[in-house]
């Protein structure tokens, strides 16, 4: 043990991007800013800007205008295939540290909900990785509001981890018996800074872990930056989108319940929708319920001593409002899907019940969530909130579109999931701007506010060219493991190269 990341080698990556990488959109401000650098540069460089030069520019431009003025197909991207996840290794991204050649062993405890633990333990890896260190299967948590005991091997299919990622790092399920008796101390035990760069962990973990030759990082959940190195983020990738599978017996029945609606319908919509008492409290937003909804959800606020007071409309006016299950159903229907479409939704225990819900029911007759689709297999999963949440996860992930009331973790990691397989149709609501379209929707007839409604949620309808690199959450548009494909008629290569 003791090898101390060798600095001449990209120990956090490393190697050229992919011929076939992503290229980011222009808009209309840098179209401008580009023109006029272009003739800047030629008053004192001598380059005269040819035809070419402008009409390359101009195309581009006219494209995503014509994109945004053309009709949206709301089940499928008519640009999806033109895109998808790479995030294979390159070449010089070298092997995994041997366990006995490596800086220590780096054990991790995630936090909070079956996405919130997945994404500490992506970046756990990434983290390991960084260090040269050995990882032991992450812990997860057992103490949350959750109250789930599974363990890893519960949820996710433990051998198949440890072997997908043996080439980027050392994994193990427990530290050996003999190393442990042959230390002198417990594994030493910290928490990391939200968002920490790489350097941090080089600076401030790698000694101790090397000094103690174990190390444990708590509360591991959004402990590492968005702005790592391509290699790195492919890495992220590789964990996310191919380590993290699911055990046999929890995708067996999701895809059990995918198959049961593609028997009734050919194509349907899910929704993940995040209403329950505890969100709605933690986020300081008022839904009209009076005294008894302030009360209600006054009480449960109470359990977070360092939330400040919020004023509901200021929260409501910045989009910071989880959308209601009847706000959700509008703007699909205004959107375009018909009262016959097959909805799924993905929920836990739903502020007012069933009250709440009839609205949606009402506008979606073909309503179903895993209770009414399961039946007696859904037994066994019933004490476990996140062997529970991962069924939700698959029966999501096998929709042909996905929609969100929220931006929490599981509509996150989802939507960086469904771009990476292939860039299916994930809408993310415009809260901000559908709220005045709610408040004013009695002054208008229908067609306006559909109409209304569509223009809003351009650019939020999981489009390749809504990935903003470097601007996002690599989790939700993970940028560097989105690749272009090469068409193969030069009418389709004509329309690629203006996207």
């Amino acid at each position: 043990m003791g090898r101390k990341p060798d600095p001449s080698k990209p120990h956090y990556g490393g190697g050229a991007s992919p011929r076939a990488a992503r290229r980011t959109q222009p808009s209309p401000v840098f179209l401008g800013t580009a023109l006029f650098v272009l003739g800047f540069v030629s008053l004192f460089t001598g380059h005269i800007v040819t035809d070419a030069d402008w009409s390359r520019i101009r195309s581009r431009w006219r494209s995503k205008q014509v994109r945004n003025n053309e009709p949206i197909n709301i089940w499928k991207s008519r640009y999806s295939n033109l895109y998808y996840g790479c995030s294979r290794r390159s070449v010089n991204f070298r092997s995994a540290v041997p366990e006995n050649s490596s800086t220590g062993y780096l054990l991790i405890g995630t936090s909070g909900g079956l996405n919130q633990q997945r994404i500490g333990i992506t970046d756990a890896v990434v983290v390991a990785r960084i260090l040269n260190a050995t990882l032991v299967v992450p812990e997860l948590d057992h103490h949350s509001f959750w109250k789930d005991d599974s363990d890893f091997s519960d949820i996710f299919d433990v051998d198949w981890f440890i072997s997908y990622l043996s080439k980027d790092v050392t994994i193990v399920k427990r530290i050996p018996y003999e190393v442990m008796m042959s230390m002198d101390k417990l594994p030493w035990t910290m928490r990391a800074p939200r968002k920490s760069m790489p350097d941090f962990y080089i600076d401030e973990v790698l000694p101790i872990l090397m000094r103690r030759r174990a190390l444990q990082l708590t509360k591991f959940d959004y402990r590492l930056t968005n702005e790592l190195d391509e290699e790195l983020q492919k890495l992220r990738c590789r964990v996310n989108f191919h380590a993290l599978r699911f055990t046999n017996s929890i995708q067996t029945l999701g895809e059990k319940l995918v198959r049961k609606l593609r028997s009734m319908s050919s194509r349907y919509v899910a929704v993940h929708l995040r209403f329950e008492p505890d969100m709605l409290a933690f986020s300081g937003c008022y839904y009209g319920g009076g005294d008894k909804e302030r009360r209600e959800l006054g009480e449960i606020r109470k359990r977070w001593d360092t939330l400040p007071e919020l004023s509901a409309e200021d929260e409501r006016s910045r989009g910071k409002c989880p959308l209601t299950p009847q706000e959700i159903g509008l703007m699909l229907r205004a959107l375009g899907f018909s009262n016959d479409t097959y909805l799924y939704v993905a929920s836990g225990e739903i502020y007012g019940g069933e009250e709440t819900l009839q609205p949606l029911r009402d506008l979606f007759p073909n309503y179903y969530t895993k209770e009414m689709l399961a039946g007696n297999d859904l037994k066994l999963f019933l004490p476990f909130s996140s062997r529970l949440a991962a069924i939700d996860f698959i029966v999501c992930d096998g929709s042909d579109v996905f929609v969100t009331n929220n931006n929490g973790n599981m509509a996150k990691v989802l939507a960086g999931r469904r771009r990476y397989m292939g860039h299916k149709r994930t809408i993310r609501p415009n809260a901000k701007k559908l709220n005045l379209l709610f408040k004013r929707r009695k002054q208008m007839g229908w067609d306006i506010f559909s109409q209304k409604v569509k223009k809003v949620q351009r650019g939020l309808m999981g489009e390749p060219d809504d990935i903003r690199p470097g601007r996002d959450d690599f989790n939700e548009f993970p940028s560097s493991c989105i690749c272009q494909r090469i068409p193969v008629n030069r009418s389709v290569t004509a329309r690629a190269e203006n996207l």
